[in-house]
């Protein structure tokens, strides 16, 4: 399905958010852990977004790593990177979430945004990062919410179930895609709830953090020392 999209989904986040998935990402960026010399991971990286943004913000990430299991999307991220500064320390390949094709303690961070909903088995990769980050690492995942409040949780669910599919579909040609993007948001759990996720699989300092009225939220955990 994102291969199938792969061509217009930079142009349609922006679009469908408003804009405000830059706002977003650079939220994300003011959490990453104050440290020099930083190897990241970025998991369902797509066309590398987060990755460029976290890198760019932050010059102290040594080496970024983005993994993805759409080829499409990959080539639209590489071709990204080539064209900025960053290129000698970012690299994207194809990868599975569930099953990181990385060593034990070797990363001081792994972030992942609007990707946790849609693998197969949430606990496993949970765990799966807690197995790949360094002690003391940290994991940030930027993920879509439903805001607490019930009329802006109303609209919310009106545009999610009514608009975005149709514009969705009409500028990627992919409506399937965009009726699956509602499906996953209203379904997958928040707040609270995704943090006891977090918790089960063994972090510590836990906590989430809601953007844009709570329509997104950021998620942040430690691995123990």
């Amino acid at each position: 399905m994102f291969d199938r999209i792969a061509h217009r989904y930079d142009f349609l986040n922006h679009t469908l958010s408003l804009g405000i998935d830059y706002h977003w990402r650079r939220q994300l960026a003011e959490k990453l852990p104050a440290q020099a010399d930083l190897k990241l991971l970025d998991l369902a990286t797509g066309t590398a977004d987060v990755l460029i943004e976290l890198c760019q913000h932050n010059p102290g990430i040594q080496s970024a790593l983005g993994l993805d299991l759409s080829e499409q999307m990959l080539a639209k991220g590489r071709d990204k990177i080539q064209a900025l500064p960053i290129k000698n320390r970012a690299e994207l390949k194809l990868g599975d979430a569930c099953q990181i094709p990385l060593e034990k303690g070797t990363y001081d961070v792994i972030t992942m945004a609007f990707g946790i909903r849609n693998v197969l088995d949430v606990d496993l990769c949970m765990r799966e990062m807690m197995r790949v980050l360094a002690p003391g690492g940290r994991v940030l995942i930027l993920e879509f919410s439903l805001p607490p409040q019930a009329l802006m949780r109303q609209s919310y669910l009106l545009y999610l179930r009514h608009i975005l599919p149709q514009i969705g579909g009409l500028i990627s040609g992919d409506g399937a895609a965009y009726r699956y993007l509602n499906q996953t948001i209203e379904t997958f759990p928040c707040g609270q709830d995704f943090c006891d996720h977090l918790i089960a699989a063994g972090f510590k300092s836990v906590g989430y953090t809601p953007l844009s009225l709570g329509i997104a939220s950021i998620y942040q955990g430690d691995k123990p020392f």
